[in-house]
Formats: C-alpha cells, sequence, structure tokens
C-alpha cells in the first residue's frame, strides 16, 4: 500500500465531500481504539473543524486513557480539533431501569451491548445537528464488509466512512505513518460494549490478520474444504459471521408494491 497517497486521497475526500454538502466540519467518537485514532487523525488533517468526542459507559480506564491521550496530541498538533466528554453511564443506567424485566439470556448482554452503541450514535448526530457537522464513521473492511462486526444503526450509523475500504493491517499501516501513540498501537482492538476486558478477537474466534486471510480466500471463490486445521476453522468462522450479519451489510429491503395494486 502507498501509505502517504492514500491517507493524502482520504483526507481530499473527506473535505471535498464536506464542503460539497455543505457541512462545516467532522465529529468522530474516539475510543481509544486504532480505528478511531486513525480516523480522527484523517479529519484533523482536513484543516476542518474536527470535534473528538468521548462517550464513556462503564468503561474500561484504559481505553478512557488512550482516548484522553490521543485527543490531547491532535490537539497540540491541530488548531482545528476539539474536545467533548459526554458520561453516557447515567443514561445508559436510566434506559435499562425502564426497559420491562426480562430473564438473564445469552442474548440481553449483546441486546444491552448494541443499546450503548445506539446511544453513542444518538449523541454523535446531536453534536452534529448543532454545528453542522458530519459524523465520520471508524469501521474498517473487515468490520464493514466482512464480518459484519458493528452495531446496525449504533457504530454502524454514519455519514461517511473514510477508512471502511481498507483492511485492518492497513489501518494500522496508516496508523504508523500518522504517528498514532504507541498506547493504542498496541492495544488489543476492543468495542468496550461489556464493560470488561473481552477483546474483538474474544469476540470473533479469530484475529483480524486471521479473518483479512479469509475474506480475501473467499472473495476468490474458496471453499472450507480447500483447507484443513486453523485455516478451515477460521475459514468457517467467517463464513459463519459473514452469512449471519448479511443484514447489516445490504441496503434495507424494500417491499415493491405490484403496480395493478396501486391503481
Amino acid at each position: 500500500m502507498q501509505t502517504e497517497k492514500v491517507a493524502d486521497h482520504i483526507i481530499n475526500w473527506l473535505k471535498e465531500y464536506a464542503t460539497k454538502a455543505n457541512m462545516n466540519g467532522f465529529v468522530v467518537g474516539v475510543s481509544g481504539g486504532i480505528d478511531s485514532a486513525v480516523t480522527s487523525t484523517l479529519c484533523a488533517k482536513t484543516g476542518m473543524p474536527t470535534l473528538c468526542l468521548e462517550m464513556p459507559i462503564h468503561q474500561a480506564s484504559s481505553q478512557v486513557t488512550r482516548a484522553r491521550k490521543h485527543i490531547s496530541e491532535l490537539e497540540h498538533n491541530f488548531a482545528n480539533v476539539s474536545n467533548l466528554e459526554v458520561n453516557l453511564t447515567p443514561v445508559f443506567e436510566q434506559f435499562k431501569s425502564v426497559m420491562p424485566q426480562e430473564r438473564q439470556s445469552a442474548s440481553l448482554d449483546l441486546t444491552l451491548a448494541n443499546s450503548r452503541a445506539r446511544l453513542r450514535m444518538s449523541t454523535l448526530y446531536y453534536f452534529a445537528g448543532l454545528h453542522g457537522y458530519l459524523v465520520a464513521g471508524t469501521g474498517n473492511k473487515v468490520e464493514d464488509f466482512g464480518v459484519g462486526f458493528y452495531t446496525k444503526y449504533g457504530d454502524g450509523g454514519v455519514d461517511l466512512s473514510p477508512i471502511a475500504d481498507l483492511m485492518k493491517s492497513e489501518v494500522y499501516a496508516l496508523g504508523k505513518y500518522l504517528n498514532i501513540i504507541d498506547d493504542i498501537m498496541t492495544a488489543a482492538p476492543t468495542d468496550g460494549l461489556f464493560g470488561d476486558s473481552r477483546s474483538d478477537e474474544d469476540q470473533l474466534g479469530a484475529s483480524y490478520d486471521e479473518l483479512e486471510w479469509a475474506m480475501t480466500a473467499k472473495e476468490a471463490g474458496k471453499k472450507s474444504s480447500d483447507f484443513e486445521g486453523r485455516q478451515r476453522e477460521v475459514f468457517q468462522i467467517y463464513s459463519r459471521l459473514n452469512a449471519a450479519n448479511t443484514h447489516k451489510m445490504v441496503p434495507i429491503p424494500v417491499c415493491d408494491i405490484p403496480v395493478h395494486l396501486l391503481k
């Protein structure tokens, strides 16, 4: 990958899109992870106002520390960067308190995790609306178009996706070029939605490097039977997640009404 040229291309694309849309800048949710760090830096480099939002919900202190350190670096280097912290923990707890009490189940934890992401999406759009900003998405290609590892209408609810055509390894390459802090570059990727230490790999059952390999193999027409051992296992994991989350990655289905019924 021609890293410098890719970075310049994204920066120019962001600026051109915002200008044509008559928008004033960008708002980015900064989590302390590599994807949001790279996205917020690229937005900052457009020279347009860039608001970095921290939106903790029972967040691990390590994630909060990394996010704050990254934002501090951005504010030091870019006069167009500002930040706000909106503590959504009380909002989340109030939300839970008014929901009907359901039995503990495997789906309850995931449902609440997705609710966290959707609260953050609403918060991002609150500030986007106030300032005339675009919500910049932070998803990469493996997450957005491979395994669907995001929340529908949560972190998947954005105005534009600057890094969604990049594999995770390519995002790290951009991170190195953009001088993202080491704390973020070396941290295990996590969505931080469960209030514990589980990583993305813990949830997915495979690392991003493995999933990139599987995505490339599937796009090349390979099948599970073409592999053995761990490769077959990873390919099956990827295929299962890809199939299960297709509904996130395709346009919303519209019920087409037969013309004769509309007469």
